[in-house]
């Protein structure tokens, strides 16, 4: 099992990359993208070091400034002497599946630092705005040394709630004057947020945007604070289980300049101490179930399409095709085929 020129086994690709080998920890992560059989070995010897940095989520509409932010916070961070790594998930072709990653290009300031370690990663048409392999791209890092690890996911509108359930600390942008205090409503962003920051506040009416956004999530919040009193009659116990609802701070920068950026990264730390006070089991609850039904839905697919299942696949597949045979009933046969 080749892992690289210079690494002949994935044990040695793994050793190199925790004695700080850029190198090896490059075609680490190349390999979890790809999902090569290298990645699993790896990952099933890193994740038990892995569970100690802080993973921060940064979303929110195209155009609100992500990519401009995070290069300025690594900067921030940086200057206070911390490692920083970064997975950037950028768009990809449709056709070729292939991304821009741009991120690298916003970011070559920081490639000679071994302390800043950038990794663009093509979404690949996952829902979501996150790559489906970014946690697990995380986990590699974290196992590696970073304590602080930013994910900056596509910026495609209402699918980015996902990055909630791959971070300690959900970070939500929102550009002054744009009306997306209302979007990032309706599609749940702000539910996410554990900071919402109004970026490029040298505009016009910023200030006023961050004011908007304080009262309309003081509202949210009494919403929910009331909606928990009423409960589903098919589930009684859904108030007592709902989540209170998340009192986000709201924060104004402007990351050309670096105006606000060390407060970001103030309440970035003090978001982090609650949650080592409160304990950051819901947080991690859901990233580890993320990550274990991503693995079966993977692998239920490989032995379904395995020639030993292949011909009875195909053929359930054609009958839904024809409307022969429903989605419920093919999902319950094929189950059954695998037993």
């Amino acid at each position: 099992m080749a892992a690289g020129a210079r690494f002949s086994t994935p044990t040695e690709l793994v050793d190199a990359a925790l004695a700080g080998d850029r190198l090896a920890l490059a075609r680490i992560l190349t390999a979890v993208e790809n999902r090569t059989p290298v990645a699993e070995a790896a990952l099933r010897r890193l994740y038990p070091m892995a569970g100690k940095a802080h993973l921060v989520g940064i979303t929110g509409p195209p155009g609100s400034g992500k990519s401009t932010l995070v290069s300025t916070l690594i900067g921030a961070v940086r200057a206070a002497g911390r490692p920083v790594a970064v997975v950037a998930v950028d768009p990809s072709s449709p056709i070729t599946g292939g991304a821009l990653l741009g991120d690298r290009v916003r970011m070559q300031a920081y490639t000679s630092d071994r302390d800043v370690f950038i990794r663009s990663m093509a979404a690949r048409g996952h829902a979501g705005g996150l790559a489906s392999t970014s946690t697990a791209a995380a986990a590699v890092l974290d196992a590696v040394g970073f304590d602080l690890i930013l994910i900056e996911t596509v910026g495609t509108g209402q699918s980015e709630v996902e990055v909630a359930a791959a971070a300690d600390t959900t970070v939500v942008l929102e550009a002054p004057e744009m009306g997306d205090e209302v979007q990032a409503i309706k599609a749940g962003l702000l539910e996410v947020a554990d900071i919402v920051v109004v970026n490029k506040g040298d505009r016009p009416g910023a200030q006023r945007t961050a004011s908007q956004l304080r009262a309309m999530l003081v509202a949210v919040g009494r919403a929910g604070v009331r909606s928990t009193g009423r409960a589903r009659p098919a589930a009684p116990d859904a108030a007592a289980e709902r989540p209170k609802p998340k009192e986000p701070e709201v924060l104004v920068t402007t990351a050309t300049t670096g105006a606000g950026v060390p407060e970001l990264l103030a309440s970035l730390d003090r978001h982090r101490a609650r949650g080592r006070e409160a304990g950051d089991s819901p947080a991690r609850l859901a990233r580890a179930e993320a990550q274990v039904w991503a693995i079966l839905s993977d692998r239920l697919r490989a032995d379904l399409h395995d020639p030993k299942h292949r011909d009875a696949t195909d053929a359930t597949m054609r009958e839904v095709a024809d409307h022969r045979l429903d989605p419920f009933a093919a999902a319950d046969r094929l189950l059954a085929e695998l037993r």
